[in-house]
């Protein structure tokens, strides 16, 4: 599966800033050309939102960030891309010149994604010199959250380049779905449509408020459809019968005149100020920056819960996340042993981000445990227990750890981990991790742990494989050499 080596983007608002900070984070380099004169800060903003998003939402080794680069000009910033991602206003005539620019001095064999969220590539496409590569990309604000990518075609857009789209979004952690026909509004709008429309006429009747009508939202089936869906939560409800039950039991409800969904309410100014004032009220001074970082706080949550669904393997928009830090850990994860082996070995480099600190600034506990986990994990990488390994049915399990507290790592601190291996046998691995500030070489904690290698199939420790086994011996072996670290052996196993 080919990935994007180099993108650009055209408009860096809300959803350009997004393609721009999901690019940068999946290490591609991004020229980004937009006239207006905080372009920069804005972009800026929204990266800096995504980075403390990314470091609640995995702990697999990012890929160093890609190179941002604003260009004066259309044309400096597509020339040498692969992906070139327009995202300028919902105006026809403006996004047809702008995709036409784009299609005189692409690359041939570039990939020309619109952000529309419900113009037609056809009409778009209408005077592009090359109009086959020209497609729909419509993603979700948080782009660089929201993993969804409407793809959709227009006329003379070629087979193949829906192919390559379609592949080269996974490697970013998203995913395409393409929309088989062209439609006004595609699939997601039109639905959102239908529901904003009815809401505009509850609140245009005084049926209920804004923050009442969100509140049936979010507390009840918004929940179900963020892991679910529509038509999956709807054959739950049907019982055991199903969905064929579910359709005859509800189907007579779709002719009685509940909604107003084929009336147009009048957003006249009385509306529109109450709509306003209304939310005003609901945000409680809360500014907009604060809101994004809300939603990405909440909406990470869903995404880790989603990640452990279906016993683990995950489910839906979680088992995506779950392929993709695969792929990171495939791609970033495995590190050569040092020069020097005889020392401890240098294996977690990291920076404390504002999602790891309390209200004081320092780190917290669990994020003292997270690095020294990610630590053992690289160990067990650099032995040969990787993620075919674990998949395969096999692992070390920590039985037994102790971690001792020495200073305080603080926000933006860098930090970095080593690993001492100090004995091990057939079954048993026993570690002595170490965690230092970087700049001033003090440590900051220390961990010991136990571990025993599982099979996981029959449920209970075996022996490790000789290939495994000679690694490890090799590490133990050089390790040997070593004073044995204040406090070690004390809580955790006996060095052997």
């Amino acid at each position: 599966m080919r990935g994007i080596n180099k993108a650009a983007c055209i408009g860096g608002g809300v959803i350009g800033g997004g393609w721009i900070a999901r690019f940068l984070l999946a290490g591609i380099d991004v020229d980004v050309f937009d006239p207006h004169p905080e372009a920069g800060r804005i972009v800026g903003e929204v990266i800096a939102n995504a980075e403390k998003a990314y470091a609640m939402l995995t702990g697999a080794p990012l890929p160093p960030r890609g190179r941002l680069t604003f260009c004066k000009t259309l044309e400096e910033a597509v020339v040498g891309a692969d992906w070139i991602q327009e995202s300028v206003p919902e105006r026809l005539d403006l996004k047809r010149g702008v995709l036409t620019q784009i299609d005189a001095v692409a690359r041939p064999d570039a990939l020309i994604g619109s952000s529309t969220s419900g113009l037609l590539p056809t009409d778009l496409q209408r005077d592009m010199k090359y109009p086959e590569r020209l497609f729909v990309a419509h993603p979700y604000n948080p782009v660089y959250l929201l993993p969804l990518v409407e793809i959709v075609g227009g006329e003379k857009t070629s087979a193949a380049t829906i192919q390559a789209a379609m592949e080269r979004l996974p490697p970013i952690g998203m995913k395409g779905v393409h929309i088989a026909k062209e439609i006004e509004a595609f699939v997601g709008d039109r639905l959102l449509e239908a529901l904003w429309r009815e809401a505009l006429w509850l609140i245009h009747d005084d049926i209920c408020t804004v923050e009442t009508l969100d509140d049936v939202i979010r507390y009840s089936f918004g929940l179900r459809w963020a892991q679910m869906g529509l038509f999956q939560t709807y054959r739950i409800a049907g019982g055991e019968a199903g969905m064929r039950h579910f359709l005859a039991q509800f189907g007579p409800c779709l002719a009685w005149p509940w909604t107003k969904l084929t009336d147009v309410v009048d957003l006249d100014d009385a509306l529109i100020e109450k709509i306003g004032r209304q939310s005003d009220e609901q945000a409680a001074g809360l500014s907009i920056r604060e809101l994004e970082r809300i939603r990405d706080e909440n909406l990470v949550g869903i995404l880790q819960a989603l990640k452990g669904g279906d016993s683990g393997k995950g489910w839906g928009a979680g088992k995506l996340l779950k392929d993709f830090e695969q792929s990171l850990w495939a791609k970033g994860g495995s590190k050569a042993a040092p020069a020097d082996p005889s020392q401890p070995l240098r294996l977690v480099e990291a920076k404390v981000s504002p999602a790891w600190v309390d209200y004081n600034g320092h780190m917290t506990e669990h994020r003292y445990l997270q690095v020294f986990g990610d630590t053992s994990d690289a160990l067990l990488r650099l032995v040969g227990v990787d993620l075919a390994y674990v998949e395969a049915g096999r692992s070390y399990y920590t039985v037994e750890s102790h971690i001792r507290h020495l200073g305080e790592a603080k926000l933006g601190q860098a930090i970095h981990s080593t690993c001492q291996v100090l004995a091990a046998d057939d079954k048993r691995l026993h570690v002595f991790h170490t965690l230092f500030d970087t700049a001033t070489g003090e440590a900051l904690a220390t961990a010991e742990h136990l571990l025993l290698h599982v099979d996981s199939k029959v449920g209970k420790a075996t022996p490790a494989p000789a290939a495994v086994l000679d690694k490890v011996k090799a590490i133990v072996a050089a390790h040997s050499e070593l004073a044995l670290p204040e406090g070690a052996g004390r809580h955790v196993g006996q060095r052997r």
